[in-house]
C-alpha cells in the first residue's frame, strides 16, 4: 500500500528513518520550497501517547524563533497519517563530522557550543527544556553555522516528567527524574563540547548503571580539554545544577569572554571557516546532494521509566533494576524516555529567513497560503507546527506566507504566496528601521516599522561596505506586504565589510523618504 504523502508537497527523496517514522525532502507544489517532512510511523500513530508527544512537539517549535532554531512550519494530521513540516536544513549531523575528523579543535568547537547554547537559550525563554542535545541535534550547514533540532522529549521547565535523555549526555539529575531544568542543558551541550575537544564522551561506562554512577560520582575530566577552555568544561559538567550557569544565555556570556582572551578576537570566524571545512569533506551526506540519504536527525523510541527511589544511590539500583528490565535491548547511546501529555493546541509557525513573517500554524494541506485543513498529528525532525484534530477550524501558515484562516477540510490550491498590491488610495508617513543587529557570523535581523493608512508594499535591500558611509555591495533583496506593525526579517550576508546596511523603500513613496541603518559586525568591534 503507498505511503501517505502529506497533501499540497511532492517527495523528492528519503532523508532517514528509525524506530519512530521518517524524514523525507520535499518540495511544496505551489511555491517550489524545499522542505523535511517528518513522518510518523504507523505504528506509533496508533499510540495516543505518542501523539500527544509529537502534538507536543510541533507546538514547542512553533514557539521558538531563532536561527539557531530549525522552524516549523505546519503540523498535519489526517485519518492516514501524521507529519511535521519543517525547515529543511541542508547540513550534516555534527555526529558525522566527528565520525569523520574525530576531533574539530578548539575554535570550532567554541562556536558549536556557542550556536547550540543560543539555540537553547530561545528554548529556555520559552520555558522549555529540551532534554535531548546531543551531537545527532546539531546540524551543521555547508557556511558552519549550525541548528538545533528535535525537541521529540522537550518537558516545560520544572516539570517532572520522568528519566529521558540520551545516557552518555544526560545531567546527574535527569538520571534521577529530578524536575527539568536549563543546567541540565548546559550539561548536554557541555558534554558535547567535551566530545569536539577530545573526540570522546566524558564518561564511558559500559551499562547504564555504571554511566549513571560516573555522571554523578566521578571527577570532571577536565584534563583532558585545552586549558584555556578548561573552566567551561568544569562549570558545565559541574554535578550539582546549582553550580553550573543557570541557563544557556548565561553560559554564552562565560564562553564569549574566555574565548576571546583565550583565541583573540576573530576565534568566531576561523573556527565557522574550520566547520565548514570539514563539512565539506562529506558533500553527499546534504539533503541537497543526490547520493546515499543520511539522516538529519536522530531516531529513537521511547520508552517509559520512573525510578522508585530518587537519592543519589537509590538512582544508581534504580538504574541496575531499569536495565534488566528495560534496557537489554539498548546500547548506552539510545535514547530513553517518557512520552509527555500535553494538551491540544494551535501552533505559531516560523517562515524560511527572508521570505515572509510568523504566523500561526494549525491543521494543513498546503502551505500555499491559500485556505487548507487537515486533521493529523506528525512526528517533526526539522520544521513544522501542530494542531489537534478535533479542531474544525484553525489557521495556517505557508513557507513564506502570512497565517491565513483555513475550512475544516484540506483544500490545497498549490497557488504561490502572493503579495496584494498596494491600493492608490493608501499613504505612507514613514518607514523607519527601528532595530537593526548582528545574530549570527552572517545573519542579522531587522524589524521595519511602517506608518501607512494601509497595506503597503515594502522593498527591503541589504549591503555590505567596508566604511559605515556608503551601500557597498548588495546582498539581496526581499519585497513584501505591510501594514503599520513591526516587521521583522532575517539577513543573510556573504560580504567580507565591517559594516552591513539596509535600507527600506515603500510603493507608493513615504513622505520621510527611504530608510536606512548599518552596523559594524562583531569581528570587526573594537573589544
Amino acid at each position: 500500500m503507498q505511503a501517505w504523502v502529506v497533501p499540497g508537497y511532492t517527495e523528492t527523496r528519503e532523508l532517514g528513518s528509525g524506530g519512530s517514522g521518517r524524514v523525507v525532502l520535499a518540495v511544496h507544489e505551489g511555491t517550489g520550497i524545499p522542505v523535511a517532512v517528518k513522518y510518523l510511523s504507523d505504528r506509533l500513530r496508533s499510540d495516543p501517547a505518542f501523539v500527544r508527544e509529537f502534538r507536543g512537539e510541533a507546538r514547542l517549535l512553533g514557539a521558538l524563533h531563532s536561527p539557531y532554531v530549525v522552524g516549523l512550519y505546519e503540523y498535519v494530521e489526517a485519518p492516514d497519517g501524521a507529519a511535521i513540516v519543517m525547515e529543511l536544513v541542508d547540513g550534516i549531523a555534527l555526529r558525522e563530522l566527528l565520525k569523520q575528523s574525530g576531533r574539530t579543535g578548539p575554535e570550532a568547537a567554541l562556536v558549536v557550543l556557542k550556536g547550540s547554547l543560543l539555540g537553547l537559550a530561545a528554548a529556555h525563554r520559552a520555558g522549555v527544556v529540551h532534554r535531548d542535545y546531543k551531537p545527532e541535534n546539531v546540524l551543521v550547514a555547508a557556511d558552519g553555522s549550525s541548528k538545533l533540532v528535535d525537541f521529540g522529549i522537550a518537558a516545560g521547565r520544572d516539570t517532572t516528567p520522568g528519566v529521558a535523555g540520551t545516557p552518555a549526555y544526560m545531567a546527574p539529575e535527569q538520571w534521577q527524574g529530578r524536575p527539568a531544568s536549563p543546567a541540565a542543558d548546559v550539561y548536554a551541550a557541555t558534554a558535547t563540547f567535551f566530545e569536539c575537544l577530545t573526540g570522546r564522551k566524558p564518561y564511558g561506562g559500559g551499562n547504564f548503571a555504571e554511566l549513571a554512577l560516573q555522571h554523578i560520582e566521578a571527577p570532571v575530566p577536565d584534563a583532558e580539554a585545552p586549558e584555556p577552555v578548561r573552566s567551561l568544561i568544569r562549570r558545565g559538567l559541574a554535578k550539582r545544577p546549582e553550580e553550573r550557569p543557570e541557563n544557556a544565555e548565561a553560559f554564552v556570556a562565560e564562553l564569549e569572554s574566555i574565548a576571546c582572551a583565550a583565541y583573540g578576537p576573530d576565534w568566531e570566524e576561523r573556527g565557522q571557516r574550520k566547520l565548514a571545512a570539514l563539512a565539506a569533506l562529506l558533500p553527499l551526506l546534504f539533503p541537497s546532494a543526490a547520493g546515499t540519504p543520511a539522516s538529519t536527525t536522530a531516531f529513537a523510541t521511547t520508552s517509559l521509566w520512573a525510578p522508585g527511589r530518587r537519592g543519589w544511590l537509590g538512582a544508581g539500583v534504580a538504574l541496575v533494576l531499569g536495565a534488566l528490565l528495560i534496557f537489554t535491548q539498548a546500547s548506552a547511546t539510545d535514547r530513553v524516555g517518557e512520552p509527555t501529555e500535553l494538551s491540544a493546541f494551535a501552533t505559531t509557525s516560523a517562515a524560511p529567513p527572508g521570505t515572509g513573517p510568523t504566523g500561526s500554524a494549525a491543521p494543513s494541506g498546503s502551505p500555499s497560503g491559500s485556505p487548507s485543513s487537515s486533521a493529523s498529528a506528525s512526528p517533526s525532525a526539522a520544521a513544522s507546527a501542530s494542531a489537534s484534530p478535533s479542531a474544525s477550524s484553525s489557521p495556517t501558515t505557508t513557507p513564506g506566507a502570512p497565517a491565513t484562516p483555513t475550512p475544516a477540510t484540506p483544500t490545497p490550491t498549490g497557488k504561490p504566496p502572493t503579495m496584494p498590491p498596494a491600493s492608490p488610495a493608501v499613504t505612507v508617513k514613514a518607514v523607519r528601521v527601528s532595530s537593526f543587529r548582528q545574530t549570527g557570523f552572517t545573519a542579522a535581523q531587522v524589524t521595519l516599522a511602517v506608518d501607512a493608512s494601509g497595506p503597503a508594499t515594502v522593498r527591503l535591500e541589504w549591503f555590505s561596505s567596508s566604511s559605515p558611509g556608503t551601500l557597498g555591495a548588495a546582498e539581496g533583496s526581499t519585497t513584501f506586504s505591510s501594514a503599520t506593525a513591526a516587521n521583522t526579517r532575517t539577513l543573510t550576508f556573504a560580504g567580507q565589510g565591517c559594516y552591513w546596511h539596509v535600507r527600506a523603500t515603500t510603493t507608493p513613496p513615504a513622505s520621510s523618504g527611504a530608510a536606512t541603518a548599518y552596523l559594524t559586525i562583531s569581528r570587526c568591534q573594537i573589544r
